[in-house]
């Protein structure tokens, strides 16, 4: 008879046995699995809080619920953000390092304004948890915008010198957020459902030539 010691190990048949092997099959997981569920773990919580907030606004919105839709325990939420507030301004943060592949400065005012509409057409949580928050208050308030750019535009002659920038941005930003946060009134006056290619098309089009004349 072969002695086990050479090559094969024979059956674990015992309970101590047993528990070795499982033992032996158990490892912590590496620092890199640990960042890729950390990660991870932060986007399912994001995403997650982006459909609730955009669906029952900031007031609205519960960390149990959040925490389900993600598939996740609700405790990640505080260790990862923070609470709430902190993922409300984790998606703020998100969609202000998005405008910088959407406002190039070398792109024309008309061209970053369709951008910013087919961005909010791709995903309209956005606008819609913005309006929530406006309509239902709670929300940890929106950092004050950037004129920079507005400015710099104007100086080239893309914006009249009798605008102010400031205005032209609030009227731009309704623009491209009514179809989607008042879709039954843009169907009403456009005679088209705003979800529809032909009014996606049609309004963007009309609403470039409306911010060339701006100059």
């Amino acid at each position: 008879m072969k002695s086990r010691g050479h090559g094969y190990p024979g059956p674990v048949t015992t309970e101590r046995g047993r528990e070795r092997a499982r033992n032996r099959s158990r490892r912590a997981p590496a620092p890199g699995e640990r960042r890729q569920d950390a990660e991870r773990s932060r986007r399912l919580l994001l995403d997650a809080a982006k459909e609730e907030f955009a669906a029952k606004g900031f007031a609205g919105a519960r960390v149990q619920d959040i925490a389900d839709r993600a598939g996740l325990n609700k405790q990640l939420i505080s260790y990862h953000f923070g609470g709430k507030e902190g993922l409300w301004n984790a998606l703020t943060q998100q969609w202000l390092e998005s405008e910088q592949a959407l406002d190039e400065p070398e792109v024309p005012l008309d061209e970053v304004v369709e951008r910013y509409l087919r961005a909010m057409f791709a995903d309209p949580r956005g606008p819609r948890l913005s309006a929530w928050a406006g309509l239902t208050g709670g929300a940890p308030p929106d950092p004050d915008e950037d004129l920079t750019g507005l400015e710099r535009r104007q100086a080239a002659g893309e914006i009249g010198a009798d605008l102010d920038p400031a205005a032209v941005l609030l009227m731009i930003t309704g623009a491209t957020a009514i179809p989607l946060v008042m879709p039954q009134v843009a169907r009403a006056i456009c005679g088209l459902d705003p979800e529809s290619p032909e009014f996606q098309d049609h309004y963007a089009e009309q609403l470039r030539r409306v911010v060339r004349r701006l100059s």
